[in-house]
């Protein structure tokens, strides 16, 4: 059904699908089965579910994604055939590569790029060795990613693009990898693989994240860079298809992915989605480590949804809003309650890690004293917010009364306020209001999105502080011998002031 708050697809909104499992210049134990697949899946998203006609999706397939007619469509489909305004919709499923960096503008002499049909291996001078030729690098398309400003941009790639391997593949890396969405360099020997591995964390093609931020693009990766992107190999051959893609699709066409099951599956439910997907294929195989896919896009886009609300009418007029943002030409609504879009922002379910306590019931009267204990499974950071409906938060901790201090101990509840804070805590505001913790297990630092200078005494924007904070949580960890996804947990209680 149509949501009321929708306008009409616009005719100049653009679509471009590419798919390449079939190289020219590659041995077929170099193919991939997954993308023939990917596309069809890709097709049916577009058209049943985000509203673009069919008319409006060029499809290139194996032989017809050579380089040049690659370009050639970005540039006359999507970018002269949009206007601003309009939706522009790129993705890409196939192998990824490393190529040596021109231009000098990559820490590690490398370009990421995405591998066309007929990407071939040459011998070059400046790499002393064969290099590939042809690839569309990330530079090529950062560039074209710049004159579509003022579109609704979303770029979707299901490929992987960095030179650390995965050391479990180290061995093999040369021969290529059965459903291994990446080309090692030509003639790339094993430690010099693994000579690469974590210098850099960065965003699969557009390795620029920040770039992806202030221009308004929701960018979708299959994997981090020092990872491999995956065709799944629990399927026969002519049944695979990506890992990512997969779920990427699955999570918008059904409620799976909507984790707080208000009807509204949101950018950050669909990244938690994909990614505990993508966890579970990685732990049936023996050959992937971990496999975190990568979002890109501001933070204001979290609680946004990736898919229009299927409401129609007045009751989706009055439980949905438009959401607001860079992308005006994309249909994106948010949660119209500030306490119901907490769990669109965050993402996660709320699994019972972290538990929040009341020491009366949760529906109280306007100056009623109540203590709060917070208690967590796993050790970590607190901090603990206080949303209401009319969209205000106030951060409870970290704050400057406290004598206690984070991490938590696992399982040792935290009581607010002690006696050292000389104060009580009263119930004030009438309605509904939620109490939000978060424990962060890795020592990521969050003093600049929740600094405790500002606990218990401001008055916060919910949407934009938990927007920024989960953000910053969805970045890669990485030390010199772990690199996955942040380890973080959510709890909530919900209460109500008479």
């Amino acid at each position: 059904m149509a949501l009321g708050l929708c306008s009409p697809v616009l005719a100049a909104d653009r679509a471009l699908l590419i798919g390449i499992g079939n190289y020219q210049n590659l041995p077929p134990k170099l193919f991939l089965h997954g993308p023939k697949n990917d596309l069809v899946a890709m097709k049916g998203l577009l058209t049943e579910t985000l509203g673009f006609d069919r008319s409006t999706i060029r499809v290139l397939e194996d032989g017809q994604a050579t380089r040049a007619a690659i370009l050639a469509s970005i540039e006359e489909w999507l970018v002269a055939g949009t206007q601003p305004g309009d939706r522009a919709y790129l993705y890409y499923s196939g192998h990824g590569v490393q190529v040596t960096d021109e231009d000098g503008d990559e820490d590690d002499g490398m370009d990421e790029a995405l591998a066309p049909f007929d990407l071939v291996a040459k011998a070059k001078a400046k790499a002393k060795a064969k290099d590939w030729e042809g690839a569309v690098t990330d530079d090529e398309l950062d560039a074209i990613l710049e004159r579509l400003k003022g579109r609704a941009v979303t770029l979707v790639i299901d490929a992987c693009h960095s030179g650390p391997i995965s050391r479990s593949l180290s061995d093999e890396v040369s021969a290529g990898i059965d459903g291994a969405r990446f080309l090692p360099r030509p003639e790339a020997k094993p430690v010099e693989q693994a000579l690469t591995r974590g210098l850099r964390i960065d965003l699969g093609v557009v390795d620029k994240p920040s770039r992806a931020n202030e221009s308004g693009i929701v960018a979708w990766s299959a994997s981090a860079p020092y990872q491999v992107a995956w065709d799944d190999l629990r399927l026969p051959i002519e049944s695979r298809h990506g890992v990512f893609t997969a779920a990427y699709v699955a999570g918008q066409t059904g409620a799976a992915a909507d984790a707080n099951a208000n009807g509204l599956t949101s950018n950050a439910e669909l990244f938690e989605y994909v990614t505990a997907q993508s966890t579970a294929y990685c732990a049936s195989q023996e050959k992937c480590d971990t496999l975190d896919p990568q979002l890109e896009t501001k933070a204001q886009n979290l609680g946004a949804s990736a898919v229009i609300p299927a409401q129609a009418g007045a009751e989706a007029k009055a439980r949905y809003e438009p959401a607001i943002g860079d992308n005006i030409g994309q249909a994106s609504y948010q949660d119209a309650n500030a306490v119901d879009a907490v769990g669109d922002i965050v993402g996660k379910m709320d699994a019972g890690d972290v538990t929040i306590g009341i020491d009366r019931p949760t529906s109280m009267k306007t100056g009623d004293v109540f203590k709060l204990t917070v208690a967590s499974k796993v050790a970590g950071s607190l901090i603990l917010l206080d949303v209401n409906t009319a969209g205000a938060a106030t951060q409870i901790f970290p704050n400057e009364f406290a004598q206690k201090i984070t991490p938590l101990s696992a399982n040792v509840p935290l009581t607010l306020p002690d006696e050292y804070y000389g104060f009580d805590f009263e119930a004030s505001g009438k309605g509904e209001s939620a109490f939000v913790a978060l424990v962060v297990s890795d020592a990521v630092d969050l003093a600049d999105v929740a600094p405790k200078t500002r606990g218990l005494k401001l008055e916060l924007s919910a949407r934009e502080t938990l927007s920024e904070i989960v953000s910053r949580l969805q970045k890669t960890w990485t030390d010199e011998l772990d690199k996955r996804g942040i380890r973080w947990s959510v709890g909530t209680l919900r209460y109500h002031v008479e």
